[in-house]
This record gives structure tokens, C-alpha cells and sequence, in this order.
């Protein structure tokens, strides 16, 4: 099997979520609370934020899917 190289959207997807889990895991809760809460986003989507952002586990799993998106689009073509 010889691997492809990732087509760029994966690799900004990928670098995405690893900037998301560093933030998540390194900014304190209430400075990204307040980010959330001066963009004026609707309620619903809001609220879901700032749940995300209180759960550990989001951070985790940004960190843990940045490099297998990046292994999963040089396996498969097309991703």
C-alpha cells in the first residue's frame, strides 16, 4: 500500500482541530466563555459552545483526531 499525500482541506481540518484542543486545554474556561459570549451567536449555538468548552474530553478528542485525519486521508484516496 503506498501512501498518498492528504489533500489540503484535510490538512487544514487537521491543523484546526489541533489549534482548537490547544486552546481548550490551555486558555482558562472564562476567558473563552466571554469570547463565546461577545461574538453574539444565536442561543442555541451558544449554549452548546459553551458546554464543549467546559468538557475536557472536547479537547482530547480534537488532539486525538488531528493526526488520524491526517494518517486516514493519506490511506484513503479522496479524503
Amino acid at each position: 500500500m503506498r501512501p498518498n499525500p492528504p489533500r489540503m482541506i484535510t490538512v487544514a481540518v487537521a491543523v484546526a482541530l489541533t489549534v482548537i484542543g490547544l486552546a481548550l486545554l490551555y486558555l482558562p474556561a472564562g476567558e473563552a466563555s466571554d469570547l463565546v459570549r461577545q461574538v453574539g451567536l444565536p442561543g442555541n449555538i451558544e449554549s452548546t459552545l459553551l458546554s464543549l468548552i467546559a468538557d475536557r474530553l472536547t479537547a482530547y478528542l480534537a488532539l486525538a483526531l488531528s493526526p488520524l485525519l491526517l494518517v486516514a486521508g493519506s490511506l484513503l484516496k479522496g479524503l
